[in-house]
């Protein structure tokens, strides 16, 4: 597949609202990939298309565990609190204090437009949370507590 051009902070698309997919075609399965490819050679846990200037409701995520698409995802239920360092493709070599749920419930659809639940508790809760942030226009930049600070990723990190 290909690399697509991860859009950065100031790009007016990741503060547009996503529209949902109402169908499975040859070009949104060749996005999804194409996420996927980007986010990993970005070294990221997640990516939503408006990362990438298509305004559709697409997120891809990777803790570690093995590739997740959500397509329409919905938060359904969160629980609890987590409060740490978070970053954002979008917004590369900075970091910020955010504060998350710790448990999050997700229904979507997967590539094959099958429903599928998810749980998560801490990075994928704050994941899930974040990524579905981009669907609606919202970055994180606008619930960090405090200052963004530089910082060095590791392979793990978004």
């Amino acid at each position: 597949m290909a690399l697509r051009t991860i859009r950065t902070e100031g790009d007016p698309v990741l503060h547009k609202i996503s529209r949902p997919v109402k169908e499975m075609t040859p070009k949104i399965r060749t996005l999804i990939f194409d996420m996927l490819d980007t986010m990993y050679e970005a070294m990221g846990v997640g990516l939503a298309a408006p990362q990438v200037g298509i305004l559709k409701r697409i997120v891809t995520i990777d803790i570690g565990e093995g590739p997740i698409v959500l397509i329409n995802p919905e938060i359904l239920e969160t629980s609890g609190e987590q409060t740490g360092d978070e970053g954002c493709l979008s917004v590369p070599g900075m970091a910020g204090q955010v504060t998350r749920p710790d448990y999050v419930k997700v229904k979507a659809l997967d590539e094959n437009m099958n429903e599928v639940i998810y749980e998560g508790t801490e990075l994928l809760a704050r994941a899930f949370c974040h990524e579905i942030d981009h669907l609606d226009g919202k970055m994180y930049t606008e619930l960090v507590e405090g200052d963004l600070h530089r910082v060095t990723y590791d392979e793990d990190e978004e």
